[in-house]
């Protein structure tokens, strides 16, 4: 916790799978279904959602820390609650893609604090946040196959990206092949690593110095780096400098200029 910043709580009544709180200019969003390990179904999904979706329309939120406890970020999904689910169902409910979808269009900055299990789901779910920091006892890693089926939350996708094919193919394809936080670091799925007791601490640090840039800049950093992943070399220089060069009609680039020349602190608007 942040000593200067007050911390306010949202009511027990608000979400009966998360909980929620707002430290200053950063929200925390906490996993909260400690008998199930953090088991992801469509309620608690649904939860995560909305109070994402909340924070990110909320102008006084700059960033946001997803976390869980100490034993389990989120030990996979709900199993108990998909297995009996046939294709067409589905395929017509698009099933997951409320998991897949929505997180990933969010605008703020989403760093995800995970200790423990961070398994099948859980491990999609980090991955979709845009920073990882993980406690000294947390494991990674994507088991379905075990369950005679595949990641549909973006195992497949979103993990090659960031540990390599090989890899990869090794956990997916095993089932059984799980990153520690020291390889997680090693193979660049996480950036730091923190004891599970100070985790989230440092987490909400992370984001609360994110908070406290210029959030129109912040929002287009987030988006150019994002595009990374979907466009070439040459498409992608150019969509980052058309940005660079939109930066030069906010209020917020005039005085961070302004004020690296005068040797002053900037004092940023969010405009």
């Amino acid at each position: 916790m942040l000593a200067s910043d007050e911390v306010v709580s949202s009511g027990p009544a608000s979400y009966n799978m998360i909980k929620t709180e707002v430290q200053g200019r950063v929200a925390v969003v906490t996993l909260n279904r400690p008998k199930a390990l953090n088991a992801l179904c469509s309620e608690l999904f649904h939860e995560i959602n909305d109070a994402l979706a909340k924070f990110d329309n909320d102008s006084s939120i700059g960033a946001i820390v997803l976390t869980g406890s100490e034993r389990a970020f989120a030990a996979g999904a709900d199993i108990k609650e998909m297995k009996d689910t046939e294709f067409i169902d589905n395929y017509k409910s698009n099933f997951l893609g409320h998991w897949a979808e929505q997180i990933s269009r969010m605008r703020k900055p989403i760093v995800a604090a995970v200790n423990g299990y961070a398994l099948g789901g859980g491990c999609e779910l980090a991955m979709m946040c845009d920073i990882i920091y993980a406690g000294e006892k947390a494991v990674f890693g994507q088991p379905e196959i075990n369950l005679g089926t595949i990641p549909g939350a973006g195992g497949t996708q979103r993990l090659t990206h960031a540990v390599g094919k090989s890899k990869a193919m090794e956990m997916i394809l095993t089932g059984s092949v799980n990153l520690d936080a020291q390889e997680a670091k090693i193979l660049g799925l996480v950036s730091a690593i923190f004891p599970p007791e100070s985790l989230v601490e440092e987490a909400i640090k992370t984001a609360a110095k994110i908070a406290s840039k210029g959030a129109v800049s912040v929002q287009m950093a987030k988006e150019a780096v994002n595009q990374a992943y979907e466009l070439s070399l040459s498409s992608g220089l150019h969509f980052e400098r058309r940005l660079f060069q939109a930066t030069f009609a906010t209020k917020d680039q005039k005085e961070g200029m302004s004020a690296f020349a005068e040797k002053r602190k900037p004092s940023f608007v969010n405009e």
